[in-house]
């Protein structure tokens, strides 16, 4: 693994400097052992195209997202003010995050309670450096000739009309892009939405991510590309229950780009 530096905001402070962006690590690219793989290939582009950005560390708490979700509206109100505080303190304006949970929380519900930043999904900050040109890709590269699909995630595409960003972002891979026939506006939930994630599937004839993943199988992808810890937790799960983990990856974005580059 090639090195990469991860300054945090409290470092930076000490040295009377203040990063571009904060990248937002969120609970799952902290300490979800599949998913830290995404938060240190995010890390990396960043790095090579030498973004001026640091992490909250320790200081990071959940954005409650999923308190709110399960219908604790105190405990999410504790958790958003007290990350407010802590980014306010900062003179926090622009924020990254590979979660679309983090994202849409941020964005959308931090400023009832006065946290107002400009908040951007990892898939739009990518498009922007591919488009930028900051981003150049190898020749060839790992995924040359493969099949890709791609997983719409809900906090992604339909609460946040966020569809092309991560499309431009694969369409840089010298790949094909499959489209599943449920995609967009009219993509299927991986089933882990709205603190589903943490319980068990309430009875029914089939559990939603083997759904999505007989959707994506259809394509006959050699990858399935995702955007969200959640969704990568579906997905791979689905896989694992159809065997086909020897044959079929479930990647990130970040990963795919930070492998091509």
């Amino acid at each position: 693994m090639s090195e990469y530096k991860v300054p945090t905001m409290a470092e930076l402070a000490a040295q009377g400097k203040s990063p571009d962006v904060l990248f937002w690590v969120g609970c799952a690219g902290s300490f979800d052992d599949r998913y830290k793989q995404v938060t240190i290939a995010f890390a990396k582009i960043l790095n090579k195209v030498g973004i001026n950005f640091a992490v909250l560390g320790t200081e990071e708490s959940c954005t409650g997202d999923p308190a709110r979700r399960a219908g604790n509206e105190f405990l999410f109100q504790m958790q958003a003010i007290n990350n407010i505080q802590i980014m306010d303190g900062y003179g926090v304006k622009k924020i990254v995050t590979a979660c679309p949970h983090c994202f849409n929380t941020l964005k959308n519900e931090y400023p009832e309670l006065g946290g107002n930043y400009d908040v951007i999904h990892h898939s739009q900050f990518l498009q922007e450096l591919i488009n930028a040109g900051k981003i150049k890709m190898k020749e060839g590269g790992e995924f040359k000739g493969k099949r890709i699909t791609y997983h719409d995630s809900c906090y992604l595409g339909r609460a946040n009309d966020i569809y092309e960003a991560p499309r431009a972002v694969l369409e840089a891979l010298d790949a094909t892009l499959v489209e599943m026939k449920r995609t967009k506006a009219k993509g299927l939930c991986c089933g882990a939405g709205g603190a589903q994630m943490f319980k068990e599937p309430e009875k029914g004839t089939k559990d939603v991510n083997i759904e999505r993943i007989e959707d994506a199988l259809e394509t006959t992808p050699n990858v399935v590309a995702v955007g969200c810890p959640f969704c990568m937790v579906m997905m791979t799960d689905g896989i694992k229950n159809k065997e086909k983990e020897g044959e079929i990856k479930v990647y990130d974005l970040a990963e795919l780009i930070d492998k091509s580059m």
